[in-house]
C-alpha cells in the first residue's frame, strides 16, 4: 500500500508564492508520472501539471510560466512551485502518483490554497 501525503497549503496574498509538497511512502513500488490537480468549489478536477519519472513536464495552459513541477525519484517526492498567485489559484489542490508495479493512480489528501485579493 502506497500513502501520499501533501503539505505546504495555505493562505497567501495575490501576487505571492507557495511550494506545495507531497510525499510517498509504504511498501516498494516503482513510481511513473507524479502530477498536480486542482479543484476549485463548484468546479471539477482539473490537471494543473504533471512530470514523468525522467523528468518531462506537462502544464495546463492557465498555469505555464507561473507554476513549476519538480520530483525528486530517490525520495519519492514531487514539489509544486506556485509564484504570482491569483485568486483563481483558490483550490484543493491534490497530488497524485502513478505507480507502475501493479499498475495503479494513488490520490493525496488534498491540501487547500486560498489566495486573496
Amino acid at each position: 500500500q502506497v500513502q501520499l501525503v501533501e503539505s505546504g497549503g495555505g493562505l497567501v496574498q495575490a501576487g505571492g508564492s507557495l511550494r506545495l509538497s507531497c510525499a510517498a511512502s509504504g511498501s516498494t513500488f516503482i513510481t511513473g508520472d507524479m502530477g498536480w490537480y486542482r479543484q476549485a468549489p463548484g468546479k471539477q478536477r482539473e490537471l494543473v501539471a504533471t512530470i514523468t519519472r525522467g523528468g518531462s513536464t506537462n502544464y495546463a495552459d492557465s498555469v505555464k510560466g507561473q507554476f513549476t513541477i519538480s520530483r525528486d525519484n530517490a525520495k519519492n517526492t514531487a514539489h509544486l512551485q506556485m509564484n504570482s498567485l491569483k485568486p483563481e489559484d483558490t483550490a484543493v489542490y491534490y497530488c497524485k502518483l502513478q505507480v507502475l508495479v501493479p499498475m495503479r493512480d494513488y490520490w493525496g489528501q488534498g491540501t487547500q490554497v486560498t489566495v486573496s485579493s
